[in-house]
């Protein structure tokens, strides 16, 4: 999952994704990792792409400083583990029990197996390419309070759930991923919630659950609107 920069027709970016349509792929493999598993390591070699069945994944990468990154969260229908140079270029870890289907990183390079998959596949890694690069755009753009609306503005059109007018976002990382995620710090993140529950934009339920009471606003705040707060 990125998070994109307004005046695109939708607010929502994601990793690439496979069409609904099911694809007959050869070597394809169905498999189930467990909370904390890794699928792979940064500087693995690509041997399987991993389209996210159920579950979530987090891709991180380390800075030389010692800081951390998370590049991108995995939610279902998002592909994971397009390679740089035939190596993965991020950590991959699961967030939530994941099932996730494996296709050969040889369906990627050569067509005459699968065509159809192939075609799909390449069409998905442009994709991803456009989305992380209004990813970046927007963390070089929006203020702190404009990222973290919109992070939840992206998740609540993927995976929220309608509660009559309002709409309930589960949140399986914590607050220093979406920190990590968004290029802010913890406390920075914690700021923006807490600011944005005062004004009774959004509701925190627990630790993991935020209910979106104002939708519209939510939205008119993440694409940066002067939005009457009442």
């Amino acid at each position: 999952m990125y998070v994109t920069i307004p005046g695109d027709k939708s607010p929502i970016a994601f990793h690439a994704r496979l069409p609904k349509a099911k694809l007959k792929a050869t070597n394809s493999i169905e498999t189930f990792f467990k909370a904390g598993a890794y699928l792979f390591y940064e500087g693995d070699p690509v041997k399987c792409l991993y389209e996210v069945k159920t579950g979530i994944l987090r891709q991180t990468r380390l800075l030389e400083d010692g800081r951390r990154q998370v590049i991108a969260f995995g939610y279902p229908g998002d592909i994971i583990g397009f390679p740089v140079d035939g190596l993965h270029h991020t950590d991959c870890d699961v967030l939530a029990d994941t099932r996730v289907q494996r296709y050969n990183h040889a369906a990627l390079e050569n067509s005459t197996r699968d065509p159809v998959l192939h075609n799909e596949l390449v069409q998905a890694a442009l994709r991803e390419i456009g989305a992380m690069q209004d990813h970046f755009m927007m963390l070089g753009r929006k203020s702190a309070a404009e990222k973290v609306a919109s992070f939840l503005w992206v998740l609540s059109e993927r995976v929220g759930l309608d509660q009559g007018q309002c709409r309930l976002v589960s949140l399986p990382m914590n607050r220093a991923d979406i920190a990590d995620f968004l290029g802010l710090t913890t406390e920075t993140v914690s700021r923006s919630l807490s600011q944005l529950r005062k004004d009774k934009v959004i509701a925190i339920e627990g630790i993991h659950n935020v209910m979106i009471l104002r939708p519209k606003a939510l939205r008119g705040l993440s694409e940066g609107l002067d939005v009457m707060i009442a």
